[in-house]
């Protein structure tokens, strides 16, 4: 029997607090599936917020958390090191390229985006001095992005409805519109358009250098958003433009990090290399909350110091849990040894499958996209100004449930991001639903 959110103990987050939403109680996952208490199965396609990329339980990663629970649950990273958090560090290091130095440890992608802004902000009081007159901490952000819930992952994200009621608690940013392929018809308006965008960031920059301590972007997709896709050629540009000016390049990667783009960070797919990356999300393959922020070697070189003040004062009593850095060691052995040859058939399986779905609603379903393990399109359906309130997103998810598929649209964007080693029979089975549901509309 399901509850709505007004008769359970547990605030259900992203849900109207009456009684005429439904909470489906589950109780027990495998694979790319969830069952409720009735014993009903579910197909998890968006791999329960981006995070069970290998699906639900892996028995690696299980494993993995069964062996470190007997030797070590947890000991504070303040002063003391263990072997999962250094093995997972290099490890993570060594798939990055070699462009990174350190690794700093939290538990949620909101953390992971704060510490890179605070990493950024006292990187230049470290380096220039208090004394030098250079306060840098506004940062260039994007309309539309989406960088976490937390006061600094807010402020750093577009005014959208996720955070447009807190806007007194807001610091100084500059806003500049988001880079949208699908706005263009052709490669060269695309193309114009961002050069329109870089040349307003360069602008804001050059017209008050000191102020600023970084660019805040989602490489590739802004994801909450309603996955807007862009190109490598507008990452690139901003890498010039923050040589050039000497602003730090910071890259959000808690939703295209580990893999789901194709490479094991998105940054590497665009060939523009930040000076600071968050990531999250499937980091342990869905187990447990584990996050990180990958450090640059200048920003690193500035906090090498004796010089107490100049220290980085910032820490989680969970930091660096071994228990999660475990799952994280499991999940990257699996991503490595299997994961992206499984988002590459994923890819290749989007697109043979969203074709059919376009040609069944032509007038329907527009801006089909694919982009590795992330597929999406938009219901040409809108009512009301806010897309993210769309109800019609809220309809089609009910839908589906009814066809026992979970798929979270966001508003009017619909999108398919399910675990990379999902099965052929079940990706058949979401687009069967998808061609149902969009046809009961």
């Amino acid at each position: 029997m399901n509850l709505s959110p007004e008769e359970t103990s547990t605030w259900i987050p992203l849900t109207l607090q009456n009684r005429d939403e439904s909470v489906l109680q589950i109780q027990s996952a495998s694979k790319e599936f969830l069952y409720d208490k009735s014993g009903k199965e579910y197909i998890d396609g968006i791999s329960s917020w981006w995070t069970c990329i290998h699906g639900h339980r892996h028995p690696e990663i299980m494993e993995a958390i069964r062996q470190q629970t007997g030797v070590l649950d947890h000991v504070m990273l303040a002063g003391f090191l263990h072997d999962p958090a250094e093995l997972l560090s290099k490890k993570i290091l060594s798939l990055s390229g070699g462009n990174y130095k350190k690794v700093f440890y939290s538990d949620n992608g909101s953390n992971a985006v704060e510490i890179a802004l605070k990493f950024a902000i006292q990187y230049y009081k470290n380096r220039d001095g208090e004394k030098s007159g250079r306060h840098r901490s506004k940062f260039i952000v994007f309309s539309s992005s989406y960088h976490g819930d937390s006061i600094g992952g807010m402020n750093v994200s577009g005014i959208t409805y996720f955070n447009r009621i807190f806007a007194e608690l807001r610091f100084p940013v500059y806003e500049i519109g988001a880079p949208d392929r699908f706005q263009f018809s052709t490669k060269e308006e695309t193309s114009i358009h961002y050069t329109n965008l870089l040349s307003q960031v360069k602008e804001a920059i050059s017209e008050n250098q000191d102020e600023y301590a970084g660019i805040v972007i989602e490489p590739l997709v802004f994801g909450a958003s309603g996955m807007i896709f862009y190109d490598p050629e507008f990452l690139q540009g901003l890498r010039k433009i923050a040589t050039e000016l000497d602003v730090l390049l910071i890259f959000d990667e808690v939703f295209t990090g580990m893999g789901r783009t194709g490479e094991y960070f998105a940054f590497q797919k665009a060939d523009a290399v930040p000076d600071l990356i968050a990531f999250a999300k499937g980091l342990t393959g869905g187990s447990l909350p584990l996050a990180a922020t990958l450090v640059s070697e200048k920003i690193y070189h500035t906090f090498l110091t004796d010089d107490p003040y100049k220290s980085f004062f910032h820490a989680h009593t969970m930091t660096g849990n071994p228990i999660a850095c475990s799952a994280g060691l499991a999940s990257l052995a699996v991503l490595e040894k299997e994961g992206l040859d499984q988002v590459r058939k994923l890819e290749s399986d989007f697109r043979k499958r969203i074709q059919g779905l376009v040609s069944s609603h032509p007038e329907v379903l527009i801006n089909p996209r694919v982009l590795g393990g992330i597929c999406a399109f938009e219901l040409n359906q809108t009512i009301g100004e806010d897309e993210y309130l769309n109800p019609i997103g809220k309809k089609l998810r009910a839908k589906l449930l009814e066809k026992h598929i979970l798929l979270r649209p966001l508003g009017n964007t619909v999108y398919i991001t399910p675990p990379y080693n999902i099965s052929e029979s079940s990706l058949d089975r979401i687009f069967s639903a998808l061609d149902q549901a969009i046809g009961s509309l």
